[in-house]
């Protein structure tokens, strides 16, 4: 960000024009969509889509619908919510039923320290395809590296930079592998909607994985920087939100396919290889060695920066324990301190990395209705005080009110078969 230019003092009070006003704000509305579809589609969800579609081919096609419609219904409610009352998550929870702000904050924190071990675990299987190194050294020294970034205050925006520049990478390579592959569009459109098979466990697991945890608030949390909050700016909201959701939504199922392409062809993965990264095996498949050091550069850069992203937004739900945690160096170092003990956690865990996370997409998945319900109990009768007399639509409250019913029935019926595929039971 190029530094502001020093204004005389007959200028120095000058009223900014309309159009001075949005280039201010632009930054952190790109910003809060940029998190939420870099969230939304990191190592996790790659590795998901990968590992559930080589099991169920086609049907996991309806999977993904599920999980777009879920992700619709979450994020245009949750967004809406919290920059119409202009208040992070925990304070508006804590507000609206005192004491479920703390809960939400433990819930965000432990769902938070789960995505992390899965994003170290992601680093080590990038590393492991750009380098051959084993990954678990490889996320040791992506959760290293991690640290350093953090320390180093302008690192993050060359990170982000970088991070960007190789998200376009890893579209454009994702596109070529599902024209090279020749999926069997034709099948996966139709179990789009008529699957053969429906796995809950695995909707849970991708909907975890897009949209559970941090990732649910992080974007929101970010758009709050923009200033454009109340019901004023509800509009701006709305459209900021489809924006990450379109473009997360077209990723997904074209990485689907692409997966699926390579299924179809009847290739198997080694299931028994300690550092098996299924994505990875996929891009190798069509693209050969070549195409998995590529794929590998742009999973670990993910990887990486989920590392940093999954941290900070998880270490900001604790100043609602702590206001001297808002922000400044107390919230850098429990950055740190998060980023260390998920390290710390992800080396003394005996599962493959693919596990690692796939799992905790699925953990967060069932956490995900907890903080959902709070929000849509505030979105249905807390319209006036909490939300500055915000008239809330109707269809979007019955759109966001079946969501949450959905994802608690699919949390009921998933919990086991989740634990049981981490423990190998």
């Amino acid at each position: 960000m190029a530094d502001e230019p020093t204004a005389s003092p007959s200028l120095s009070t000058k009223k900014p024009t309309a159009k001075e006003f949005a280039k201010a704000r632009r930054g952190p509305i790109l910003g809060a969509i940029f998190l939420m579809a870099t969230s939304a589609i990191g190592p996790g969800f790659i590795t998901q889509t990968a590992t559930f579609t080589f099991q169920m081919g086609a049907a996991f096609a309806f999977a993904i619908l599920v999980s777009i419609v879920i992700d619709f219904a979450v994020q245009m409610n949750i967004w809406r919510i919290i920059t119409v009352a202009g208040k992070r998550a925990g304070q508006l929870a804590n507000e609206a039923v005192p004491g479920f702000g703390y809960l939400l904050g433990v819930l965000i924190v432990i769902g938070g320290l789960a995505f992390n071990i899965g994003n170290i675990a992601g680093g080590g299987l990038g590393l492991n395809a750009m380098l051959g190194i084993d990954a678990k050294l490889g996320g040791l020294l992506t959760g290293l590296l991690a640290i350093c970034i953090f320390l180093w205050k302008r690192a993050g925006r060359i990170v982000d930079i970088v991070v960007m520049i190789l998200g376009v990478g890893m579209i454009v390579l994702t596109l070529i592998v599902a024209i090279l592959a020749n999926p069997p569009v034709g099948d996966a459109l139709r179990q789009t909607v008529l699957p053969d098979n429906i796995n809950f466990a695995t909707i849970t697991t991708i909907v975890g994985g897009t949209v559970g945890g941090y990732i649910t608030y992080a974007g929101a949390h970010r758009y709050l920087d923009s200033g454009l909050t109340g019901p004023d700016h509800v509009k701006a909201v709305s459209g900021a939100s489809m924006n990450g959701i379109f473009v997360t939504g077209i990723m997904r199922y074209v990485l689907f396919l692409a997966i699926l392409g390579v299924a179809a062809s009847g290739f198997l993965l080694d299931s028994a290889d300690p550092n098996l990264n299924p994505a990875g095996a996929a891009f190798q498949h069509v693209l050969g060695d070549a195409g998995l050091r590529i794929f590998g550069v742009i999973f670990w850069a993910a990887a990486l920066s989920s590392v940093i992203g999954a941290a900070y937004t998880s270490a900001t739900f604790l100043s609602v324990f702590s206001k001297k945690l808002d922000d400044g160096w107390p919230l850098r170092i429990a950055t740190v301190i998060f980023i260390a003990v998920s390290l710390v956690l992800y080396l003394a865990w005996g599962a493959a990395p693919a596990s690692i996370l796939v799992f905790v997409g699925g953990f967060n998945g069932l956490i995900l209705p907890i903080g959902l319900t709070i929000f849509m109990y505030i979105g249905c009768f807390r319209q006036r005080d909490l939300l500055r007399g915000y008239k809330y639509p109707v269809w979007l409250l019955v759109f966001g009110t079946l969501a949450t019913a959905l994802t608690w029935y699919m949390g009921a019926v998933s919990v086991v078969p989740i634990f049981e595929f981490i423990t190998g039971a």
